[in-house]
């Protein structure tokens, strides 16, 4: 009978401890105190690359700098082609400019990682309205992508980040990251987006939460707006970043309350690097982002973060880095591994120099961008459309310039020479 007695209480115990404990699921990237492990418990360093212009087209990446957002290159292209033929390039876009053969060579490459920025459009077709009675309604679009992305990583053994880049209606005065319409109400002003991108986590959550090849969701990118000062636009003087933090916290209980398993990742003012009064934040498994661009190099340079990961206990991942030399790529990337740190790049590929991939223009859409930057008459329809398909074909893999050292640059085969592309 005592032998029962101590059984009895022994399993009693093992119960107590198990309701008392979150359960976890096993196989999943998540956060140990100060760092980011693997499904074993391993330190890993995320080394990616982001897939910026997949989803969200900003105008410099499509040599477009004066038109900013996505809304309005797409309105510009419409009023020259239609509707109809804009959005044939914009599918052709998708179905190219990010594929197998991409993910392929970055596993090759030595990248163990891919930050995918989404737009909220892409994955909710209707948004509820009380006035008139609708629900909402997911577009499959974008949940598509992203499991044709997901079979392609988990074939190669790495992991994928999820970002929200563009939320509905829009979370910075930087209109082009986030594609925001300032006609519109922005993310910060409106019930109803906020209840749309807590709703869209929610889904992505559902859908995703038994999946361990997502290693993260990344809540938010790059918020930048002034709170209280309107003066202060991009909100890095901010000091009361409430709003910030409440949308943070409702977004994290509607996850939690179907997915216990992804590590979360979060971001704060000022493109992701003012994080007065976000911090704390009630969820254990949970990563600070800051973004690193055009700053030095120094030990210096990060400290702010790395004190933020000793005061909350937190890991630290650089969400977002590039758009610069070489030389300056191996010193960011020394920087921050040797403080454990890991990073993705920002981007695979877009027009231009400075990323591993590079889409070549063709002569119909230098036409086009010609003109659309108000330096050139205006292309025939016929051309226009020639053009742009001729550079969604243009955008694929097989088609891109390479640019090895790029990618020696930030893996380390030629740490130190600043090789040229």
């Amino acid at each position: 009978m005592k032998q029962f007695l101590l059984f009895l209480a022994g399993l009693f115990a093992i119960c107590l401890v198990s309701i008392a404990s979150p359960v976890q699921a096993q196989g999943f990237v998540r956060t140990d105190h100060k760092q980011i492990v693997d499904a074993n418990g391993n330190p890993l360093i995320l080394r990616g690359l982001g897939l910026g212009g997949w989803m969200v087209q900003e105008g410099y990446m499509m040599g477009l700098s004066n038109l900013k957002a996505q809304h309005i290159i797409r309105h510009r292209i419409s009023e020259i082609i239609g509707r109809k033929k804009t959005e044939q390039f914009y599918r052709s876009w998708r179905d190219n400019a990010v594929t197998k053969a991409d993910i392929d060579a970055m596993a090759k490459w030595g990248f163990n990682s891919v930050r995918l920025p989404m737009h909220w459009n892409l994955f909710i077709k209707t948004m509820p309205s009380h006035k008139t009675n609708s629900r909402m309604v997911w577009n499959e679009e974008g949940f598509r992508r992203v499991d044709a992305l997901v079979g392609w990583l988990k074939a190669n053994g790495m992991y994928l980040i999820l970002d929200l880049h563009a939320a509905p209606g829009g979370q910075g005065q930087d209109i082009a990251i986030s594609d925001r319409n300032p006609n519109s109400p922005s993310l910060w002003d409106s019930h109803v987006n906020q209840a749309a991108m807590i709703a869209l986590w929610n889904e992505i959550a559902r859908r995703y939460k038994d999946e361990p090849t997502i290693a993260g969701y990344d809540l938010l990118n790059e918020p930048n707006w002034g709170f209280q000062n309107s003066q202060d636009k991009s909100g890095c003087r901010e000091t009361g970043n409430a709003p910030l933090h409440d949308l943070y916290e409702r977004t994290i209980r509607a996850i939690r309350a179907i997915d216990k398993n992804h590590m979360l990742i979060i971001e704060g003012n000022c493109w992701g690097n003012n994080y007065a009064d976000v911090l704390p934040i009630a969820d254990s498994n949970t990563a600070l982002s800051f973004h690193k661009y055009w700053t030095p190099t120094t030990q210096e340079s990060i400290e702010p973060f790395l004190k933020l990961r000793e005061q909350y206990d937190m890991p630290l991942w650089n969400g977002e880095s590039g758009e610069n030399t070489n030389d300056w790529y191996v010193r960011a990337v020394a920087l921050q591994e040797k403080n454990g740190i890991g990073w993705s790049w920002w981007p695979l590929k877009k027009i231009g120099r400075g990323n591993p991939l590079e889409i070549k223009e063709n002569a119909n859409y230098r036409r086009l961008t010609t003109y659309l930057r108000g330096e050139g008459k205006k292309p025939s329809a016929k051309d226009v459309f020639a053009g742009l398909m001729q550079l969604a074909r243009d955008s694929r893999f097989d088609r891109n310039i390479h640019h090895q050292g790029v990618i020696d640059a930030l893996l380390g085969a030629s740490r130190g020479s600043g090789a040229p592309n």
